[in-house]
């Protein structure tokens, strides 16, 4: 039996709450369901159960606009976060539009009816289910949840001790008294090595080079004094406001102004640990600052586990793995009893379904996208993906507000179809800007990008929303047709406009 709504929502994370408030708010006449394939809201903040996760931006960006986050934290750790999003989700009433256990494996789009026809599984069954809707939105991330990356180490065979993900944390592993290594220097590595010195014997950060570390404050004096004086309500706002102006600075500033931002990060770094400390060598990278993502440590804690030696960063490469723990190039050898492979993600597309229009298999990596929402060639579609330089949220959320406008232009016109159309004579870029080892693993996967708007969303939240939100929804780029219309244009035709 197929369940028939106007829009299907497929992920009920940040960008899937996001999405269903602002289609409840905005599109009060449609109808609409999300499919999950847990069993429980919150995506990425439900699935990673390693020590000390929390978010690596500010909680007041994080948060949503429509739904104050009212905890003194500036960086909040996953259980407050599930907290947040369940608070939202019962708020707005989205908790029975969820179908949980549901996992999306294949959309089909006809042209002829203006419909996609939705193959789904229930992951505790394994049935079969179906879907259709007018209008799909992609809002489950970017990453394959199921494993994430991690390299082939020559010798893993031979080490003694236990080897995880920090994907696949368990709660049943045991690093109190150990010693153990992170490999990693990035977010997740510097989440973990903190939390994990908290009970570990000693924690050893052994990183291939150095990546750029920022204290903030947890509960910062400007915030607590808004509050004081406007309460919580009126003082939201601002303080939001506050940490986009400042998130956007800083990049800015440091895109412009590389060298200057590199001494300005390094010597907070140099400034919170102990005199003498190897800082050129452990704490200051080679690559220009935003070139890859920067991490965000509250308080300090990092630093403060360094100090306090419960912590040590060893800045080499790893020769093989030894029944004892880690040879390195250098003929250094690391103890360990337990290894953390803390090397990243692997990047998936739309929850890995495949996705054809009319017969024909899309691939995303030939296709453009358009406003950072939607894909050329690809009709009633559009997928949430957020900011890489500053927070997830603040993208969901002009994503969210511009699929619903183009929605609801859809209804003035009595049009049954959208899609972005491509000159074939766009000048195309890279996908990305970050030289991160996540993304340019996966830049073959990916849509491609246009050199300027609207085939090119920026990583600058005013100028995102002024561009997305602010502009004429028709422009000539986007399509709009009824069913019965003259042909739009084949996949293929599509493909070679883009093909490299």
């Amino acid at each position: 039996m197929e369940t028939q709504v106007d829009v299907l929502i497929a992920g009920a994370g940040i960008s899937g709450i996001a999405a269903a408030y602002y289609l409840q708010k905005n599109c009060p006449d449609k109808s609409f369901a999300i499919v999950e394939a847990r069993d429980a809201i919150g995506g990425t903040w439900d699935l990673f159960r390693y020590p000390g996760i929390r978010s690596d931006s500010d909680m007041y960006t994080f948060g949503y606009s429509f739904y104050p986050w009212q905890q003194p934290q500036a960086m909040a750790p996953a259980p407050a976060i599930l907290e947040y999003l369940n608070g939202a989700v019962d708020e707005f009433g989205i908790r029975d539009k969820i179908r949980f256990g549901t996992r999306v494996e294949r959309l089909s789009f006809s042209k002829a009816k203006s419909r996609w026809t939705v193959q789904a599984r229930d992951v505790n069954t394994g049935e079969s289910q179906v879907y259709g809707c007018n209008f799909f939105w992609g809002c489950m991330g970017y990453y394959r949840y199921e494993a994430g990356y991690t390299p082939e180490f020559e010798g893993v065979e031979r080490f003694h001790g236990p080897i995880v993900h920090p994907q696949q944390w368990t709660d049943d592993i045991d690093y109190g008294g150990k010693r153990v290594v992170v490999i990693g220097s990035g977010a997740t590595a510097v989440t973990l090595v903190p939390a994990l010195a908290e009970r570990a014997e000693h924690v050893t950060m052994l990183q291939r080079s150095p990546s750029y570390i920022v204290s903030i404050p947890q509960n910062d004096p400007i915030d607590r004094a808004l509050k004081w004086l406007l309460g919580e309500q009126r003082a939201y706002p601002l303080i939001r406001w506050k940490y986009i102006f400042l998130t956007t600075m800083f990049y800015r500033f440091a895109r412009r102004y590389p060298d200057l931002a590199k001494h300005f990060y390094v010597g907070g770094v140099r400034k919170a640990l102990r005199p003498g400390y190897e800082v050129d060598k452990h704490f200051n990278p080679s690559y220009s600052p935003w070139d890859q993502r920067l991490c965000m440590v509250p308080d300090g804690d990092l630093f403060e586990a360094i100090n306090a030696g419960k912590t040590s960063v060893v800045t080499d490469q790893i020769d093989s793995f030894t029944e004892r723990g880690i040879a390195l190039k250098s003929g250094e050898e690391l103890d360990a009893d337990l290894v953390v492979t803390a090397t990243g993600i692997t990047l998936q597309l739309f929850g890995g379904a495949e996705v054809e229009v009319d017969g024909e298999v899309i691939d995303a990596s030939q296709t453009v996208g358009y406003k950072g929402a939607m894909l050329s060639g690809v009709p009633n579609f559009a997928f949430t993906i957020g900011y890489v330089n500053a927070s997830w949220t603040l993208r969901a959320e002009i994503t969210s507000q511009y699929v619903c406008d183009v929605l609801q232009v859809m209804d003035e016109k009595g049009c049954t179809q959208c899609c972005p159309r491509v000159d074939p004579g766009i000048e195309l870029d890279t996908p990305v800007d970050l030289s991160s080892g996540y993304f340019q693993r996966s830049i073959h996967i990916l849509p491609k990008r246009g050199k300027e708007f609207p085939w090119r969303a920026e990583q600058n939240y005013k100028i995102d929303r002024r561009a997305t939100l602010e502009g004429s929804i028709e422009d000539g780029v986007l399509e709009f047709t009824k069913s019965d219309d003259a042909d739009q244009g084949d996949a293929s035709a599509l493909q070679r406009a883009v093909a490299p």
